[in-house]
């Protein structure tokens, strides 16, 4: 039976030429595990892949090595042709042969790369593709801690790319070859350099067009000039009149075409940017084209309960849908950057977007998160030029993450961030530096922004004490350009009104995340100091080094299906077009004190409160947050409150509960809203 690739070829033959074609290299892998010794038993998989989906080992990370063995048909009509592979990830370390001759190595689990294969084909026959990767931990490729799971494998597509012998080069740093600088950017006009990598077999000069196209479909700029081909980066200065600048509100966005010309034969790349400037101001915080933006941000990882960390388009699609209803303007790619058809979506959408790079410290003492060897510092200057690289030209991506929660304890990592620092000015001045920190010390002057990662009120202290530390900050170190990040867990499944709780189970109930939630909101209401405010995390997340496998943080669960609490809280606050009436505590079915107080999200006016028929006095506690007064209440109550045209309701058992086992199950709620 042909293969799925060579059917493509050989269609591809019979099409009209093209100057650069590119094929899906997805199908018809191989794959087993290196400790297996022979690939006799493989496994059909079908890219993207990792081999940390199988439910029978739920809660538990296999890191090992995978190989991956493919043929491919190479027709005899491209022995004059160039071919290259481009993997869009490979977790973490991955190693390509072709023929059985090594092509190229990539460390790094996050970005993209490219390799050129041409000199290790044999045209007009099969050729044989050999992947190994591997997703074991290492003390030379970042990240070395972390609590999100790496699941490895190849886990996001594949494809091969067949160009002439001159051809825009997609070999620099896993790009297109194409980069836009931007140095101005305002009504009047947008100005900078664009950046073209261009690769030859041939001669030494070739002609190059660039073509900027604006959103309307009309021709910006247009210019024609002949360049040598010395190997090094063609630098060509554009001007735009009256550009369309792309802004949340509008996501105007430019196509910039570069097309090479050698001996009659010619490759053409296009990529998409928009124009604007981000700048990091001392009064007005963050500058979005000039005008003071406050960003309300949620922190995003990397997998669903589904298909693990190898997320397709319907997910992201439906995970950014999530943080629109929500009614955040931002998100932040954790640890590292998510892939590329995700910024293509904030693009088009106005999704502002913060992408760290992988130098990130987990919450666990046994962790060394940076370690002072040049093989360390090397991979992690590597993996920043990629991620600034290859999202350069992504109008939605407004800061670089340099490092995330850093401990000031043994070797002293400040040098080696002040270097990161400098290298993402220097690869990309028009964007500011970022970090999140929870120490204290000289860590915290290095980045343009930071973030204070608090937990004040979870960990240690009241919340309260926010309050008291809010003011010391904004009288010492209003100097900083601060904002804020938070959170903590809550687990639907957890129960907290129990009379004899069990204390040998780590109980995490999402009733105490809902009250930390609720009392960072009211802290923060009056808040002028920061230039944003990050909740931590959007969904919760796979961690298999946590109790039940899973980082419990997120405002709504790993596989997507509930919302807790504390994402209506958000969404009454942040989302300014879809009012919301919401009340807390539905998953809170039993309770054994007869003494209850409700609370409810509103951000539709004062709601009317019904417990068992009786109208019961609400308090505005914070802006849209409203609690109860005291109730006495015994056996199954019927709660429900009104707001305008919405309506939410409840039915909760009170009652000297001594066990949860035996109870039936909660009945159905009834909400206006999607999920509860």
């Amino acid at each position: 039976m042909k293969r799925y690739l060579l059917l493509c070829l050989l269609l591809a033959l019979c099409m009209p030429s093209r100057a650069r074609q590119v094929f899906p290299l997805n199908e018809g892998w191989r794959f087993f595990f290196k400790s297996e010794t022979s690939s006799d038993n493989a496994r059909y998989v079908t890219l993207p892949h990792t081999w940390n989906t199988d439910p029978a080992r739920e809660g538990v990370l296999l890191e090992t090595t995978g190989n991956y063995r493919n043929n491919m048909y190479v027709p005899a009509e491209w022995a004059n042709k160039r071919i290259f592979v481009r993997f869009y990830g490979a977790q973490s370390v991955a190693d390509l042969f072709v023929n059985g001759c090594h092509a190229g190595s990539h460390r790094g689990g996050a970005t993209a790369f490219t390799f050129e294969i041409t000199n290790k084909l044999r045209f007009g026959t099969d050729n044989a593709l050999l992947m190994v990767v591997s997703n074991a931990s290492r003390n030379d490729v970042l990240p070395t801690s972390t609590d999100m799971n790496l699941y490895g494998g190849l886990y996001r597509e594949a494809e091969l790319i067949v160009t002439e012998r001159t051809a825009v080069s997609p070999l620099y740093l896993g790009t297109d070859g194409v980069l836009v600088h931007q140095r101005i950017a305002n009504e009047e006009k947008a100005e900078g350099e664009i950046e073209v990598h261009l690769t030859t077999k041939n001669g030494s000069t070739a002609q190059l067009t660039l073509d900027i196209t604006a959103p309307d479909g009309c021709k910006a700029m247009t210019k024609r000039l002949n360049v040598k081909l010395d190997g090094k980066p063609l630098r060509i200065a554009y001007s735009i009149a009256s550009p369309m600048l792309w802004s949340p509100q509008h996501p105007a966005l430019y196509t910039v075409t570069a097309t090479v010309s050698d001996n009659g034969k010619s490759d053409r790349v296009s990529v998409r940017t928009g124009f604007r400037t981000v700048r990091a101001a001392q009064t007005d915080g963050l500058l979005l084209n000039g005008t003071p933006t406050k960003l309300r941000g949620v922190v995003l990882y990397h997998d669903n309960a589904i298909s693990g960390g190898m997320l397709r388009p319907a997910d992201h699609d439906h995970d950014l849908q999530e943080i629109r209803d929500l009614g955040a303007n931002a998100l932040r790619s954790a640890v590292m950057p998510h892939p590329r058809y995700l910024y293509d979506r904030c693009d088009e959408q106005g999704m502002l977007v913060w992408i760290d790079m992988p130098l990130h410290r987990a919450p666990f003492l046994s962790d060394a998160a940076y370690f002072a060897t040049p093989q360390f510092e090397q991979n992690g200057m590597e993996q920043l030029r990629e991620i600034v690289a290859q999202h350069l030209n992504h109008p939605s991506v407004i800061m670089w993450g340099i490092f995330s929660r850093l401990w000031m304890r043994g070797d002293d990592a400040t040098p080696y961030i002040r270097r990161l620092h400098e290298a993402a000015r220097t690869l990309d001045p028009s964007r500011p530096t970022v970090a999140v920190s929870d120490q204290n010390g000289n860590i915290n002057f290095v980045t343009d922004l930071i973030v204070w990662r608090q937990d004040v009120g979870w960990s240690r202290g009241k919340t309260d004490d926010l309050a008291l530390w809010y003011e010391r900050l904004q009288e010492k170190w209003s100097h900083l350009h601060s904002a804020i990040e938070y959170g903590g867990s809550g687990f639907v499944g957890h129960e907290s009104y129990t009379a004899q709780p069990d204390p040998s189970h780590n109980r995490m109930p999402e009733e105490r995340q809902t009250l930390f939630h609720e009392e960072y909101a009211r802290n923060l209401q009056n808040d002028s100091l920061f230039w944003g405010i990050w909740i931590e995390n959007m969904f919760d997340y796979g961690s298999a080094r946590r109790p039940y496998g899973v980082n419990g943080m997120g405002l709504a669960t790993l596989d997507r299906r509930t919302r807790k609490d504390a994402y209506h809280l958000y969404k009454a606050l942040w989302n300014k077009t879809t009012p919301t009436l919401h009340l807390t505590g539905k998953r809170q079915y039993r309770r054994n004190m007869p003494q209850q107080t409700f609370h409810l999200y509103s951000s539709a006016g004062t709601p009317l409160l019904l417990v068992n028929g009786d109208t019961v006095a609400l308090t505005e506690y914070a802006p849209c947050q409203y609690r109860s007064d005291t109730v006495e209440l015994q056996g199954c109550v019927h709660v429900k409150a009104t707001a305008g045209k919405l309506h939410d309701s409840m039915t909760i058992q009170v009652g000297n509960v001594s066990k949860t086992k035996g109870f039936p199950a909660p009945p159905r709620t009834t909400s206006q809203q999607k999920t509860n």
